[in-house]
This record gives C-alpha cells, sequence and structure tokens, in this order.
C-alpha cells in the first residue's frame, strides 16, 4: 500500500506548483494550517543546501472535528500533509494517504472517515 498521492509537475516554477496546490487544496474543502519550508530550515539549522521542498499542514475543519469526535487523541497525527519538492523534470507535489496513517489506529468509524479525506485529497492532487 503506497502512503502517499503524488503527482509530477513540469513546466511550472516552484512558485507556480505551491500556488496550484493550495488553490486545489481549498477548492476541496482543505485549508494550509502549517508551512514548513525545509530547505530554508535545514539551511538555518545544519548549512547544507537542498532543493526546494515544502511542507503543507493541510486540515478539512468538517472531518477534522469528526475524527476528533470519535477519537479524541486523533490530533497528534493531524493534520494531512502534503509536500512540494523540486526533483528531476519537475515539481512533485505527493500527499498523505489518511487511510494508510490511521491504520495504526483500531477504530472502524475512523478508518470511516480516513475514506472520506482519502477521497478528497486524491481529488486535490488530481485538480493540481
Amino acid at each position: 500500500m503506497s502512503y502517499t498521492f503524488n503527482r509530477l509537475l513540469t513546466g511550472v516554477s516552484f512558485a507556480e506548483a505551491d500556488a496550484r496546490t493550495r488553490r486545489a487544496l481549498s477548492e476541496t474543502g482543505f485549508g494550509v494550517l502549517t508551512e514548513i519550508d525545509v530547505a530554508a530550515t535545514m539551511k538555518k539549522k545544519l548549512d547544507v543546501e537542498m532543493t526546494p521542498y515544502l511542507i503543507l499542514g493541510a486540515c478539512n475543519p468538517k472531518m477534522a472535528y469528526q475524527a476528533i469526535e470519535i477519537e479524541p487523541r486523533v490530533g497528534a497525527m493531524l493534520p494531512c500533509n502534503v509536500i512540494l519538492r523540486a526533483v528531476d523534470g519537475g515539481v512533485e507535489v505527493s500527499a498523505i494517504d489518511p487511510v494508510a496513517s490511521m491504520q495504526a489506529i483500531d477504530n472502524p468509524a475512523l478508518h470511516a472517515v480516513a475514506g472520506q479525506v482519502r477521497d478528497l485529497l486524491a481529488a486535490a492532487v488530481a485538480a493540481i
């Protein structure tokens, strides 16, 4: 089982891939709660250079609320991370598969919510 949905964007800048990703997430009900510029952090903390790498913490409030109501400690596994990274040939966008990540929790009701979130995230990645 793959743990991410992936899409390679070619012929676009990293900034354009970022904007398209945020737009697609928004159109499927997700907001970006957190943003980590991994390349900038590694430069600052370790003085190493790396290609652009961004982690967006995406959240669909309705789905998050349902999940927390079912399993209060699930917040330790939220939000859904979406990464953008420069690769040969373009920018790869990868979103976590919440069904894969929620396998650690034995709760069928939570797995049902994770399936709904999976569908929304897959649609967002496909729409980028």
